[in-house]
């Protein structure tokens, strides 16, 4: 399974989306690409990545030799461990030293790369292959590739999110199954929950939003929500899915113990990405997470049968078990490239073939991104892992789209959900329409 670096990076960029500089349209004096090249010719190109750790580093470069072999006449020269910022400040300056093709964890910045004009439209390059990305990519991954009809970025692996529960505690409470809805949730949560002092000897689940992977986004992934409306307003006031969502989050928090006693709580617990996290030492029975969980719960060896389903949805939506919050890697062509053509063989081969992607999948041990890879039996995975695929192949799974200005939005919906969810907030219809409004007004602004 995946180390921790790239996710701890994933939230660093995920962070910054807040107050990063925002990538600016052609600037005065930006070189600019081109795709006349021949790609049957001999040329090098450069593809810049963000993973770092040394099994994902050897992952990359099985995947690049695999290129080459099937294109003897193109050279990859890889440049691994580059940051967001680094990507953004070379897509800009362009020059012989720039990336042609880039990979960011950050699906957040698709709608900034795409309305910069920093990555190019691959919906030419597609059609020309005669590929269709609705037939390929799962849909949440088609959506956060793409933005107003600019599809400026592919999906490069996937992560999914899932449930965790420990099975052992589970049968010493007398639950049987994974609950499947948001009451069942609620209720074998607070089977499982044992206080001790101020705190618990063993915590159903922590609901709070610093609590490891529970933020609002992957809350509300569960609630199918629709984050903008057709005119690109903020549908976060007006969406009951979003209410929905954090009344039952509140409703965790309140019966679990209540905010101030579970963040007392958290604070004496492990890091997220250490041995000591509190799902493997057994200090909280359930946990929302992603696929990399499983390998690094394993790792630590825990002395208990660690269980994995999907997450619960709410209970007028039973028919949609299965479904879960998808997200991932995305690559795209800058398009300060002037080997373009050349660019999108590479970018074609490590997003489409199925025997790259099932390959890279298995290597960096995380969801195929393609619906082919995903029923691959070249698959190799523990059989827990499959609830991680069926969710990425699941229909009604969800992602977060893409914003011009990035993931600002979904900072501010997490916001307000630290506010309403300590107390300080009360109002949770005018807190959602001031949401909105903020939303809207951060939108109008980031617009050239």
């Amino acid at each position: 399974m995946p180390t921790p670096i790239p996710r701890v990076a994933r939230k660093a960029a995920f962070v910054l989306t807040a107050t990063a500089v925002l990538l600016t349209a052609a600037c005065t004096g930006r070189p600019v690409g081109s795709a006349d090249d021949d790609p049957s010719k001999e040329a090098t190109i450069t593809f810049w990545h963000a993973w770092s750790a040394p099994n994902e580093v050897k992952a990359v470069r099985s995947l690049v030799a695999g290129f080459e072999r099937a294109h003897p006449n193109l050279q990859v020269k890889v440049v691994g461990n580059m940051t967001d910022d680094k990507i953004n400040q070379a897509l800009r300056a362009g020059g012989d030293r720039a990336p042609d093709v880039i990979s960011s964890f950050t699906t957040n910045n698709v709608g900034r790369f795409c309305s910069s004009g920093a990555l190019v439209d691959l919906n030419p390059f597609f059609a020309r292959s005669g590929i269709d990305p609705e037939k390929t990519f799962p849909k949440p991954m088609t959506e956060y590739t793409a933005f107003e009809g600019d599809r400026c970025a592919v999906p490069l692996l996937g992560d999914a999110y899932g449930l965790y529960y420990n099975k052992t505690a589970f049968a010493k409470a007398g639950i049987t199954h994974p609950p499947r809805t948001w009451s069942e949730f609620l209720a074998d949560a607070k089977k499982l929950t044992i206080r001790q002092g101020s705190g618990y000897r063993q915590l159903g689940f922590m609901p709070n939003y610093h609590g490891w992977e529970t933020t609002t986004e992957h809350y509300l992934g569960q609630f199918s929500p629709a984050y903008f409306d057709k005119n690109g307003k903020s549908n976060v006031a007006k969406d009951p899915a979003f209410a929905r969502a954090f009344t039952l989050q509140k409703k965790l928090v309140d019966e679990l113990g209540g905010f101030r006693r579970l963040e007392r709580f958290r604070a004496t617990l492990g890091d997220e990405w250490g041995p000591r996290h509190p799902f493997h030492t057994g200090q909280v029975a359930m946990q929302l997470d992603g696929e990399w969980r499983l390998g690094m719960a394993e790792e630590a060896k825990p002395d208990f049968e660690i269980g994995v389903a999907p997450l619960p949805v709410p209970d007028d939506q039973a028919g949609q078990y299965g479904k879960g919050y998808i997200t991932g890697t995305i690559a795209g062509i800058a398009a300060t490239s002037r080997k373009q053509n050349a660019a999108w063989e590479f970018v074609k081969y490590v997003s489409t073939d199925t025997d790259a992607v099932t390959g890279f999948a298995n290597d960096i041990h995380n969801v195929p991104s393609t619906l082919a890879a995903l029923k691959s039996p070249k698959l190799t995975y523990d059989p827990r892992f499959k609830t991680f695929l069926d969710i990425a192949a699941n229909p009604h799974s969800t992602s977060s789209p893409a914003s011009v200005n990035g993931g600002v939005y979904l900072v501010t919906i997490q916001q307000f959900g630290y506010d309403y969810e300590s107390g300080k907030a009360t109002d949770l219809k005018a807190g959602l329409e001031k949401t909105a409004a903020q939303i809207d007004t951060d939108i109008v602004q980031a617009r050239p």
